[in-house]
């Protein structure tokens, strides 16, 4: 290849559009319009409830939705996925606005230096190819907290329902506050609010088809226009002006007075993200047989967040409702999302001051049904709850977690609860006993085949897990505690250690200290199924010298034999 051969290639691997874009085929317009036009209907009416969420202008909204969805489109592999607002990025950005105590301009501009941030974070991401530190929250955890976010939204947006006030550090403060201002309720508000929520509510249920935030924004601004709803005491969100954003970034001051808040919600906001990006991705790919770069889909959505910041919108990332539309109305490449963005503009320049008389209870309606569909999984919830209950407890920890604490805290809650569990569950792995199926040579779980063989004097235990510096100690202890416990004094113990891939030297050691303690009580200590690599690292610190070269077997069944055949030597000796 040339010189220039390679340069281009390198740019075409930084900007996938200008490999692609170029072979364009014609055939696939149609189908790219048409999604282009379905997700415009579907997010500018959401976008704004996302805004409203985030505690920033309700035009913000749409402004990152046009920057993502042009920046993404640039940058991405991916011919499905629609990228914008949603509503948990929208929740964590909201908390870290509760937790700053800034409105306005300066709740905007907090908004912004998040979202940059949240870019930057990205694009480091797939520099340093570290895309593992998603798994820094369990998906019990992601569950528990977006379900725990979706209710302090919606604790947040009642009061605009119903006219009244609420306010508390917390969301249980802040629903008693509310249930407390009941008295006060304004009847019209809240007629105005139950007939949206009825509206949407009805709408999802009875005709799923139908883009009921659209359908209850352009009824609620038309309501507000018909019946002078302002006049009669409903809130109206006020002045969204005309226009398309100007580059702008965050102020100094600003990020060296919030940068403790900035840093963890972009850091939230990563974790979520990526998430969410990485799996849609995929998926959409193995369903339409292309391949996806997950590094670069963190490039597309770091520059997508960067160009929100920039540009004075909010976090965005995949929307898997506005991806799975893209896709059943018949987008082929990302030309859908370009189209999507410009409509966005289009509507920024066109029709955005209408959205000045669009009814508060009217917007509340739209942010209730976006969250609690969007972001309470109760099928995942009562999943969780059928098949382990510990991880479902998690779940309702981490729920409680974000009412008590708030969203923002929320998140470091919920990675102290994943990191717990990790540690949790490294420290104490599945040391079952076994038995020997009758008339086998296959040895399994005690407590699930109490019936199977055993032999007295003698202890067959499995290790289900790595043999290093976090789980050395709780073999230790489970000797330990058999040998006290046995009925018969211990004779011989066989440790089978099929399922340990990976011994450091700290194993090494408790192995060697586990065959002193039986040494002392007078057993054998003897190993089954030992892989290579393990075996090698046993050889090397002197333990298979140690025990003798004869007391490491190729399965359980030979080395319970050996055993039995010793302790009849013994015996008759």
């Amino acid at each position: 290849m040339t010189a220039a051969e390679k340069q281009r290639g390198r740019i075409g691997r930084l900007l996938p559009i200008l490999t692609w874009l170029p072979g364009y085929d014609r055939d696939w317009l149609r189908g790219d319009v048409a999604a282009g036009v379905a997700v415009t209907a579907l997010i500018v009416p959401k976008n704004l409830g996302y805004a409203g969420i985030a505690g920033v202008p309700l035009q913000n909204g749409l402004y990152a939705a046009a920057a993502g969805a042009i920046i993404y489109a640039l940058f991405c592999t991916s011919r499905q996925i629609s990228t914008g607002p949603s509503s948990s990025l929208a929740a964590v950005a909201g908390g870290a606005v509760l937790v700053a105590g800034l409105g306005g301009e300066q709740a905007a501009g907090l908004v912004a230096a998040i979202t940059l941030v949240t870019g930057v974070l990205f694009l480091l991401l797939a520099a340093l190819r570290m895309g593992w530190i998603a798994r820094f929250l369990s998906k019990p955890v992601i569950t528990g907290f977006l379900a725990g976010a979706a209710i302090d939204v919606v604790i947040g947006e009642l009061p605009k329902l119903t006219g009244t006030s609420a306010d508390g550090t917390n969301a249980w403060r802040e629903l008693g506050s509310w249930l407390g201002s009941l008295g006060d309720i304004h009847w019209t508000t809240l007629l105005v609010g139950a007939t949206g929520l009825g509206v949407i509510l009805g709408l999802r249920y009875l005709a799923p088809a139908v883009p009921g935030a659209l359908v209850l924004v352009a009824g609620g601004v038309l309501a507000s226009y018909l019946f002078d709803l302002d006049a009669h005491g409903v809130e109206l969100v006020g002045h969204v002006p005309r226009g398309l954003p100007t580059p702008q970034l965050p102020s100094a001051d600003l990020l060296r007075q919030e940068y403790a808040t900035i840093g963890v919600a972009a850091g939230a906001l990563l974790l979520i993200g990526f998430s969410q990006t990485a799996g849609d991705a995929r998926a959409f790919a193995t369903r339409h047989k292309y391949r996806i770069d997950v590094d670069q889909e963190s490039v597309a959505q770091g520059m997508a967040n960067m160009g929100a910041g920039v540009f004075q919108g909010m976090p965005v990332s995949t929307s898997l409702s506005a991806s799975s539309l893209n896709e059943s109305a018949g987008a082929r490449t990302p030309v859908a999302s370009l189209i999507t963005g410009v409509l966005v503009l289009l509507t920024l320049i066109v029709l955005a001051p209408l959205f000045s008389k669009l009814p508060k209870p009217i917007l509340a309606a739209v942010i209730i049904d976006a969250v609690v569909f969007g972001m309470i999984d109760l099928p995942e919830l009562r999943r969780l709850r059928r098949v382990t209950r510990f991880d479902f407890w998690i779940a309702v920890a981490a729920i409680v977690g974000v009412l008590s604490a708030g969203v923002l805290a929320g998140v470091v809650i919920g990675v102290v609860l994943s990191l717990g569990w990790l540690v949790y569950v490294a420290t104490s792995p599945p040391m079952p006993l076994l038995g020997r199926e009758s008339g086998t040579q296959v040895f399994r779980d005690l407590d699930e085949n109490p019936g199977d063989e055993t032999f007295p004097g003698i202890v067959v235990l499995g290790i289900d897990s790595g043999l290093f510096f976090a789980t050395a100690q709780a073999l230790d202890d489970r000797i330990r505690a058999l040998a006290e416990q046995g009925p018969d004094p211990l004779r011989g113990l066989v440790l089978d250690l099929e399922a340990v891939s990976f011994i450091d030297s700290q194993g090494a050691g408790q192995l060697s200290e586990i065959h002193e303690l039986v040494g002392e009580q007078g057993a054998t200590l003897r190993l089954a199924r030992v892989k290579p690599a393990v075996l090698a690292v046993l050889q090397r610190d002197g333990l298979v010298e140690r025990i003798g070269a004869d007391h490491v077997h190729g399965n359980i069944h030979r080395a319970v034999e050996a055993q039995l055949a010793g302790d009849a030597f013994d015996r008759r000796a």
